[in-house]
């Protein structure tokens, strides 16, 4: 994706999240001088496996494996400092030496333990299958502009009074919400002014750090979680997270303007998958979602929960391809797909009887739709191996071939297995 023109790309999934962005992201960011995550928070882990490790990362952009990458946490991100700081203790003991190459914006806000209160309590009524991680009550602080932002921990006494604001606020809905839980001010107090001292070294204007590497020609990847359908504009709404998890999230989440970004790569798999409620039209029935979840070892990195599985959605990455302008396809997973006879692609819908060539705008129409399929042959051979395009099965090809027709985006990228050497460039 890089060359002499394209020095700023966008990564981001171009399903309901999970795509294996984290796996991209590493391989690029071999060539890459700093990697920006810019939205999201603790909710969204992306894994990356080098030879016999494996590493989850759930806040700090995947770029840090790369010894000479410098990477930053943007100011769309909502930040959880003790996860933070547990995910770089995990990776010093595992022999990745951070230091110095990982910056945080002072304009990031903090997800708090009283958030995570509040998400839990209201939880259990709305029943959108968030993680509990506090991070939609954090954004809703956010854009109530009643948040406590990393640079508000530059003056202490500040930072209390606002913490006793929002603490006391916090314990008013957890009561509404019928919620015995209670959040303490001394313990949110506590936890910063233990924190802050770590945090606020790494603290700076992140969008001034990016701006200037662009303006020097440096290689810059913005590493988006989650996927274009949790959008909470562009998504499968309610069921969505809430962010901006599409392409135009980058500029804004990452302090820079959309003139800098160059290119978008859309991460798929080459089946579907989605977590917690909301609809999944090519979900597969019994045996085929549950024999996809077991061979794709498909269990959020960060809740472990299992994921719903189902067919490649054509609808939904050709929806995808339009809100983030993409300009390139990565393909993950194909080996998955090696043991099927047949594999289904979902080429359009119809709803209520009629063709339906694009994704409705309400979850309850998405919900009814009907999925038409065109039925592939399976290659029925291992693709683990391959590592480049020739090498695959012809059906495989074939597969990637159609695809890349349904999406209208170029495959420039293939996966087919979770290592970091497992990749095609085509």
């Amino acid at each position: 994706m890089f060359d002499a023109k394209t020095t700023c790309v966008v990564v981001v999934g171009a399903q309901w999240g999970d795509e294996g962005k984290g796996k991209l992201v590493d391989v690029l960011a071999e060539r890459a001088d700093l990697v920006v995550r810019y939205q999201g928070g603790a909710n969204a882990g992306h894994t990356v496996v080098i030879g016999d490790k494996q590493f989850v990362l759930r806040q700090i952009p995947s770029g840090i494996l790369h010894q000479r990458v410098t990477c930053i946490i943007g100011n769309g991100v909502v930040l959880e400092p003790e996860n933070l700081f547990a995910e770089l203790d995990s990776l010093h003991e595992r022999g990745i030496d951070t230091t110095g190459r990982l910056y945080v914006s002072d304009r990031a806000h903090l997800v708090l333990p009283y958030h995570k209160l509040l998400d839990a309590a209201s939880e259990k009524s709305q029943k959108l299958g968030t993680t509990g991680r506090g991070i939609g009550p954090a954004y809703e602080d956010k854009y109530g502009r009643r948040g406590i932002r990393v640079v508000d921990l530059r003056r202490v006494e500040c930072a209390r009074a606002l913490l006793g604001e929002r603490v006391q606020r916090a314990n008013q809905l957890l009561d509404l919400m019928g919620s015995a839980e209670r959040a303490d001010l001394e313990l949110h107090v506590a936890m910063l002014e233990r924190l802050a001292p770590r945090l606020l070294p790494m603290a700076t204007d992140a969008g001034l750090l990016v701006h200037r590497a662009l303006q020097e020609k440096r290689k810059v990847l913005l590493e988006g979680a989650q996927g274009a359908l949790l959008d909470v504009d562009h998504g499968t709404y309610p069921y969505v997270t809430s962010s901006n998890t599409t392409a135009g999230g980058a500029a804004v989440g990452s302090g820079i303007g959309p003139t800098g970004i160059h290119g978008v790569l859309g991460v798929v798999k080459a089946y579907t998958t989605r977590v917690g409620n909301g609809p999944l039209p090519t979900e597969a029935e019994s045996p085929h979602g549950e024999r996809l979840r077991e061979l794709g070892g498909e269990f959020g990195a960060v809740t472990g929960r299992p994921r719903r599985c189902g067919w490649f959605d054509a609808t939904v990455v050709r929806y995808a391809t339009r809100v983030n302008g993409l300009t390139g396809l990565a393909v993950t997973k194909l080996d998955v797909l090696d043991s099927f006879a047949e594999i289904p692609i979902g080429i359009m819908y119809r709803l209520d009887g009629e063709a339906c060539e694009e994704m409705p705008a309400e979850a309850e129409a998405l919900g009814r739709v009907k999925p038409v399929y065109e039925v592939h042959p399976g290659w029925r051979q291992p693709t683990g191996g391959a590592r480049k395009l020739a090498d695959l099965p012809a059906p495989a090809r074939a597969y990637l071939d159609r695809l890349e027709t349904l999406s209208g985006v170029p495959v420039r990228y293939v996966s087919v297995g979770t290592r970091r050497d497992q990749i095609i460039e085509v």
